[in-house]
């Protein structure tokens, strides 16, 4: 008898606007930790502070060092937001742009008398190809926003730099603290244009007193991108590219458990999984494995995750990973609960 196919509607549920975290706690070890017991289908509320308790002997934590990038731009002439997606070399970058009509191929973008774009071409997922002149990574430095998720809303300032970049309010008006908040403490190599949640709770002294490893995977938009299938398996994953050192590889073969931190670790541990068998080598490559039920996970033993958008691939890796009916069950009762939901809200932990 052949399983039942998924449809995209079964991992929908509930969420009040306003368990949407908009704000990061003052405190990143501060948020509270919806433990779910996979074997026994316990659920359990907990804070993070209390996260050590639940490494045992053996485990091995596995991070990702990724560093989020101030990829969000805006041209002077014509006037258009730009969110930087991936370096192609040579001063070229994929974007997604806004509006899409002042932004057609051919035409040049300038950000400065030093700084301009000619937009080359189309990309697979909507946005365009930049040829840059001038030294980008400079302007980014000096005038990029964090891209913070669209769901995170806040009123602009009239006469603000951003309102008269943008000539309207913006969605998701970026604070100085977003470039340290938006940030994992552990952050060291640049390229990602979202920030790997799951990470944001942890502290230097925490980590230090912690067993683990890092992995890099840049997180970009086959992360987010919304499933618009009926159908799950029809959903199709945009490549990120991820690097894993040769320690990293040598202990994660070493080690009895592997504690994932998040889910694009989760996602490069499994696509690893076939090589860690063979050698301590160091690995590189990009992956575009989508993991949604049934899923035979063979690397990761336990998971650290935040709250997902519903309907999205990250809910969908969750529930593969602790089963579906019991991860919306969770997440019912984290709504009752009144936890902080998505990318500067709270955790779960999956044992």
């Amino acid at each position: 008898m052949f399983p039942q196919r998924l449809k995209t509607s079964d991992f929908d549920y509930h969420l009040p606007d306003e368990l949407i975290a908009q704000l990061p706690l003052g405190d990143r070890a501060a948020s509270r930790m919806l433990v779910v017991n996979r074997a026994t289908g316990e659920i359990r509320h907990d804070q993070f502070r209390s996260f050590p308790t639940y490494i045992r002997a053996g485990d091995l934590l596995v991070l990702n060092d990724t560093k989020v990038i101030p990829a969000r731009i805006w041209s002077q002439k014509p006037n258009v937001e730009l969110l930087l997606v991936e370096h192609l070399g040579s001063n070229r970058w994929s974007a997604l742009v806004k509006p899409g009509h002042r932004a057609k191929v051919g035409r040049n973008l300038f950000f400065t008398p030093w700084l301009s774009a000619a937009i080359e071409g189309e990309t697979d997922f909507g946005g365009r190809i930049l040829q840059f002149t001038g030294d980008v990574d400079s302007y980014l430095q000096h005038h990029g926003a964090p891209p913070l998720p669209p769901y995170i809303r806040r009123p602009v300032q009239s006469g603000s730099r951003l309102s008269a970049a943008t000539g309207r309010g913006a969605e998701a008006p970026p604070r100085l603290s977003d470039r340290e908040r938006y940030q994992t403490v552990f952050a060291q190599t640049p390229g990602a244009i979202a920030a790997p949640t799951a990470g944001l709770h942890f502290t230097p002294e925490m980590l230090a007193t912690l067993p683990h490893a890092f992995i890099t995977l840049h997180v970009g938009i086959g992360t987010f991108r919304p499933v618009k299938v009926e159908n799950v398996e029809d959903h199709k994953m945009h490549a990120e590219k991820f690097t894993v050192s040769g320690e990293t590889v040598a202990a994660i073969r070493a080690a009895q458990r592997i504690v994932a931190i998040g889910t694009t670790v989760a996602r490069t541990l499994e696509t690893i999984a076939p090589s860690l068998q063979h050698s301590n080598a160091s690995l590189s490559g990009s992956t575009d494995i989508f993991i949604h039920p049934p899923f035979p996970f063979r690397v990761v033993g336990a998971l650290l995750t935040n709250f997902h958008l519903p309907k999205s691939t990250l809910l969908m890796l969750v529930s593969a990973f602790a089963g579906r009916e019991l991860v919306l069950k969770a997440y019912a009762e984290a709504v009752r609960e009144r936890y902080r939901f998505f990318s500067y809200g709270d955790c779960m932990l999956l044992v």
